[in-house]
């Protein structure tokens, strides 16, 4: 098929063109690996990278990896600075010590998966193995959970920048405009690691299609933004103040993946994340169906467990766990001192929902996630304590170092009806819009001088619709 071959030859030239030099010149690509790629596809819009990948494990890996080699090797080398900065310890002593823990642990189908992302960013000559790769699909739960755990055996201390944090609502039936469900989540972590502006459409050969924003070569989502052609959609928000893991568990990354891909029910989703619990990267987890339009609460601690369901409600996510064995048992978190981001959004959430209820739409959705109200402050302000947050700008939250890059980096909605459509809305940067010049903040903060090469600007970025299957 001369034709074919090509416009695949046309497409890899466009494709590699657009990369950086990688540290090793790229292979030519095989006939089988041309034919994987082009069953990927890859484009950029309002800041995002749309991916979508396809077809057996190993094959969606390779698209995954080859396509979006240059944002992976970015990722890649933000995640190794900053460990071996915040830890004190080596990225090949994180290696070895956190592949021993996965040995094991991993289904065949996702070590395929990530071993094709790796063999797609050779071909693109990016130096990296699969070993590493696992590691950096882990990074959340070994550097923020198994971490801590082990620290004191060798003398050490875990890193004491905050985990990541999130604010989500979900709502239906009486409290939503059309009775369906309403979906809402923004994503704040710290500006160095807000890389999450992939929108990754995952089919694979067997299982639910997937669209959810993701993080550059995870097979997760990280940021855990997602709808499935079964009908489900969730978020999470971190479960602030938590302590615990257990090494002999499934990895959160797997499960995660796992539920996504293979539950058709709320009931069978948590009880894939349920089964196998390791306490790393512990969420409350906000579950929808819109196929009955059944929203669900799942608090995941690690010896405790939270959950809830309704077909007429709203549950909200802000880093606070409302389950008071998690609270009491796994976390230091007092749900009072209004102080805390945490408290704080809680109470606004909650605000929000009763001054909106019957009118909550996509949006309203979108509203709620740019709000700027403090209620510890009672004032509208760029801060650490709104739903939409700057902790940048912020020297008043006594949990962080006084403007500390970080805060709300995106923002998405879906309701009952675009997730039937498999499509969800979306904004990347701040949810109110706000854009961040990391020049100009180095300047101002030099204390932060080792994010220097590592902290990126985000402009203002506009709303925009994306869908399962788009070209």
């Amino acid at each position: 098929m001369p034709c074919l071959r090509q416009a695949v030859s046309f497409f890899i030239l466009i494709v590699l063109g657009a990369f950086p030099a990688f540290a090793t010149p790229a292979p030519r690509l095989t006939p089988e690996q041309q034919q994987w790629v082009a069953q990927g596809n890859r484009h950029d819009r309002d800041g995002w990278v749309y991916l979508r990948i396809t077809g057996e494990p190993r094959a969606r890996g390779f698209q995954y990896g080859y396509l979006l080699a240059r944002e992976i090797d970015a990722s890649l080398h933000e995640v190794r600075r900053q460990w071996e900065y915040e830890s004190g310890m080596s990225w090949d002593w994180l290696l070895t010590e956190g592949g021993r823990l996965l040995e094991g642990k991993v289904d065949q189908e996702l070590l395929a998966e990530i071993g094709g992302i790796a063999e797609g960013l050779a071909a693109a000559g990016v130096r990296t193995t699969r070993e590493e790769m696992l590691v950096y699909n882990a990074n959340i739960e070994l550097t923020g959970y198994w971490w801590p755990e082990v620290k004191d055996s060798i003398g050490a201390r875990s890193p004491d920048r905050p985990k990541m944090g999130c604010s989500s609502f979900i709502a239906t039936g009486s409290w939503t405009k059309d009775g369906g469900i309403v979906l809402g989540h923004n994503t704040m972590s710290g500006y160095v690691e807000a890389d999450c502006n992939i929108i990754l459409d995952i089919v694979p050969a067997r299982g639910h299609r997937i669209l959810m924003q993701g993080v550059p070569g995870w097979i997760h989502s990280g940021t855990d933004f997602f709808i499935t052609d079964a009908g489900l959609v969730g978020s999470e928000t971190t479960i602030g103040g938590f302590s615990g893991f257990d090494a002999s568990g499934i990895p959160e990354f797997v499960r995660m993946r796992r539920a996504m891909q293979d539950a058709s029910s709320i009931d069978t989703w948590c009880a894939i994340m349920t089964q196998g619990n390791n306490g790393g990267y512990a969420n409350a987890w906000l579950i929808g169906d819109v196929k009955t339009n059944e929203i669900a609460r799942l608090e995941l601690g690690l010896k405790h467990v939270g959950f809830e369901r309704t077909k007429d409600g709203y549950y909200v996510g802000s880093n606070l766990v409302e389950n008071r064995q998690i609270l009491r048992l796994e976390t230091d978190i007092r749900e009072t001192d209004i102080r805390i981001s945490d408290v704080a959004r809680r109470v606004r959430w909650k605000q929000l929902m009763k001054e909106h209820r019957g009118k909550i739409d996509v949006e309203l959705g979108k509203a709620f996630e740019a709000d700027h109200y403090d209620t510890y402050l009672q004032q509208t302000r760029l801060g650490s304590r709104s739903l939409c947050a700057h902790w940048e700008y912020d020297t008043t939250d006594p949990t962080s170092a006084p403007f500390d890059p970080s805060g709300t980096v995106d923002a998405k909605v879906v309701d009952t009806r675009m997730a039937k459509e498999m499509k969800f809305a979306a904004r990347w940067g701040s949810a109110c819009g706000t854009p961040f010049d990391a020049r100009l903040f180095l300047a101002q903060h030099p204390q932060f001088d080792w994010m220097d090469g590592l902290l990126r600007s985000r402009g203002e970025h506009a709303w925009t619709v994306f869908t399962a299957g788009e070209k």
